[in-house]
């Protein structure tokens, strides 16, 4: 026992008779303290009960019946070490899978995390999507979103207070709704102001780019009456 605890060791055979103590009863003190040792007794058919018993309640692997055969005592050792092997190789098996496990539940935690927070901030930025909407709808100036094809993608109540009656709503191209703004937004720029007629009224009207903080390819158009024509 001292020697086992300062040594690691994969098979042991022992003799059933020993001094000081039999030897399944040492093969029992191992399996408490060194449950991983493959264990096989030596014994003669007299101690057989004692030994089927340890057998039976998993303190030895093997018992060998004496007297025995050189060669065939080498292959049950042999066969005792390639068990262990096994053994020791499923264990590492094991661990590794269970580190997998656990990599992969932390990682899922992350992922979970992350996502939370991606859905938090969706959520907040539709909140504040909702607000700008908001804001430009009951603005008292007319303005009108574009996409990237000149197709009306935003009129606010004021748009459609002035223009409804001209077929300026979402979805409509600016060019069939109101001609004469299309051609004046292609000349503006830099958010410069232009002073155009939309049927029979004066407008100064700007067009921003959007997408300094965005991905949008929109523009943003704005019209303010003027008094008098320029």
């Amino acid at each position: 026992m001292a020697l086992l605890a300062g040594k690691a060791v994969d098979v042991i055979l022992s003799d059933q008779r020993m001094p000081g103590m039999m030897g399944v009863d040492f093969l029992r003190a191992v399996k408490e303290k060194y449950p991983d040792i493959v264990r096989i007794v030596l014994s003669g058919y007299t101690e057989l009960k004692s030994v089927t018993d340890a057998v039976n309640e998993g303190a030895v692997y093997k018992f060998l019946t004496k007297p025995w055969e050189d060669d065939q005592l080498r292959g049950h050792i042999a066969e005792a070490f390639h068990r262990k092997g096994i053994e020791d190789e499923n264990r590492r098996l094991n661990t590794e899978v269970q580190t997998a496990n656990q990599q992969l539940a932390t990682a899922n935690r992350r992922l979970g995390m992350v996502l939370k927070q991606k859905q938090q901030k969706i959520a907040r930025d539709e909140v504040n999507l909702d607000i700008v909407r908001e804001v430009l709808e009951y603005l008292p100036l007319p303005i009108i979103g574009l996409d990237d094809q000149a197709m009306v993608v935003f009129v606010n109540s004021a748009s459609v207070a002035l223009f409804s009656r001209m077929g300026l709503m979402p979805g409509c191209e600016l060019a069939y709704a109101l001609p004469s703004l299309h051609a004046a937004i292609g000349d503006i720029r830099g958010g410069a102001a232009q002073i155009i007629e939309i049927d029979g009224a004066w407008f100064s009207v700007t067009c921003r780019a959007m997408g300094a903080q965005s991905q949008s390819r929109c523009r943003l158009i704005t019209l303010m009456p003027c008094e008098e024509s320029p």
